[in-house]
């Protein structure tokens, strides 16, 4: 009998790592690069296929702020975890000092305030969210560049073996952890790269033409991430690297698809402020525009629409639910003011002296 060759497709996802894929493109926008080298990553995990004596994972992230740097490793511990705070992250701009390093590993045996002194790298740390399916745990170093040299000598022991000793000479495990590391080198050099194409057009209602123009410039802007990291971070620091991930400004219609999920969190906060889920809101197309205009600013990416949505639309909510003005499932109608630099809200009116039928009086709806 012969035998047959078939060929095989090794990009194909399995189940547990395209559920992983589905779920983080619901959650961060315009960043498939590095949702794709998660995914990778993940299912070298699922296949037992992890180098022995490293991370699971090395990623460095790079670009400009407000672009999902941050929010794309709490997705990711949302996703498999179940909670986006699920993540041991290290502010390394409270470690530019090389003293600081003992509230990572604890004083050694010896030193004045060593029992009182908690590591917040241990076993039980570094293990407290793994679930009965997962066992992986998530470490971010954010804005990397602003770490002391013995913060460095620390993460580069890390990347490599997997291991680290604390102060009192326990060991800690790395092979089960995902190491992600952020900076902002490079955002200038990408934001003059794309500045004649960042922001709204003239008219909001416009296509955007930024894909586009990301689609063409994305080799450019990827060499100018990496150019900035050479720079800055030394060649033992970038061969631990598994990943160098560059993220590209936010176009208008990622901000469009970003200003979505922001309004699915509010709905579930107004959900969570009032009781029950019967209550709705509603924004029309001016409403929408309004936001995505005050919240359009190259310079902060996603945070500046934000803080729109809190300016503008939750902290008024909150005004009228406060007041009891907004009750259990009442549907609310949010429209542009008529000087088109605010929101105004209305509901329904329903005359609770009226017998039957359609209410014969006013109707506060747009």
């Amino acid at each position: 009998m012969a035998n047959l060759r078939v060929l095989m497709d090794p990009h194909k996802l399995g189940h547990e790592a395209e559920s992983l894929r589905d779920s983080l493109r619901q959650r961060i926008v315009g960043q498939e690069e590095a949702v794709a080298q998660i995914v990778n990553m993940y299912q070298t995990f699922l296949a037992g296929m992890a180098a022995p004596g490293r991370p699971v994972g090395n990623l460095l992230f790079l670009g400009p702020t407000g672009s999902g740097k941050t929010r794309t490793v709490e997705a990711l511990a949302e996703s498999l975890l179940g909670d986006a705070r699920a993540v041991i992250k290290v502010d390394c701009g409270e470690f530019q000092h090389s003293h600081e390093i003992a509230k990572l590993i604890g004083s050694p045996p010896g030193y004045l305030g060593h029992r009182e002194t908690h590591p917040m790298f241990s076993q039980e740390v570094l293990n407290q969210h793994h679930t009965e399916t997962v066992k992986l745990s998530f470490v971010l170093f954010d804005e990397i560049e602003k770490a002391s040299d013995a913060l460095w000598n620390l993460l580069l022991g890390i990347l490599d073996k997997a291991t680290l000793t604390l102060g009192d000479n326990r060991r800690v495990d790395f092979s089960q952890t995902m190491v992600f590391m952020t900076s902002n080198l490079g955002a200038e050099e990408i934001n003059s790269i794309l500045r004649p194409k960042l922001g709204f057009s003239a008219t909001i209602g416009e296509p955007a033409a930024a894909t586009e123009v990301d689609n063409k410039q994305m080799g450019k802007i990827a060499r100018a991430g990496v150019e900035a990291a050479r720079k800055r971070f030394t060649p033992e620091f970038l061969n631990r690297i598994d990943k160098t991930v560059v993220f590209h400004p936010l176009s208008e219609a990622d901000l469009r698809k970003i200003l979505d999920i922001e309004l699915k969190q509010v709905e579930h906060r107004i959900a969570q402020a009032t009781g029950r889920a019967g209550t709705a809101f509603l924004l029309d197309d001016a409403a929408r525009d309004l936001l995505l205009t005050e919240g359009a600013d190259a310079r902060y990416g996603a945070r500046h629409l934000k803080r729109a949505v809190e300016c503008l639309l939750v902290q008024p909510m909150a005004n009228l639910i406060a007041t009891g003005q907004v009750g259990v499932a009442d549907k609310i109608y949010v429209n542009v003011d008529q000087g088109h630099t605010g929101l105004v809200f209305a509901k329904d009116f329903v005359d609770a002296n009226a017998s039957a039928g359609p209410t014969s009086g006013k109707s506060a709806a747009a």
